[in-house]
């Protein structure tokens, strides 16, 4: 393995009351985008998807997240949620496995 395993953190609710859970691990059926902010999948820091390169209807899923990283597991893949009260930063750790590693208020 040529990358670091981050450190987990727990989830639980994160910026505002409308912000929702933060998940310890990020479901498979977790939606990639965030709407107002910037949602993306790197992989060892280079951008392979970002929700405003795509048409509404056509974002990632933790899932297909999961199927890219699958093609070339021995890297860095990481998933970022930034949004204006909420920031999540996933790291996958194993097949199927996408943990927190860092959360936030995000930019506002």
């Amino acid at each position: 393995m040529s990358w670091k395993k981050l450190p987990p953190i727990k989830g639980g609710s994160g910026g505002c009351l409308c912000c929702g859970y933060q998940h310890d691990i990020l479901p498979m059926d977790a939606v990639i985008a965030v709407g107002f902010g910037c949602a993306m999948v790197t992989k060892d820091g280079s951008e392979v998807y970002n929700e405003q390169d795509v048409d509404e209807g056509q974002y990632w899923t933790c899932q297909d997240a999961e199927n890219e990283a699958r093609k070339d597991p021995d890297h860095d893949w990481r998933i970022h949620l930034v949004a204006p009260l909420s920031e999540r930063h996933y790291q996958r750790q194993g097949e199927n496995h996408w943990v927190l590693y860092e959360k936030g208020t995000g930019f506002a």
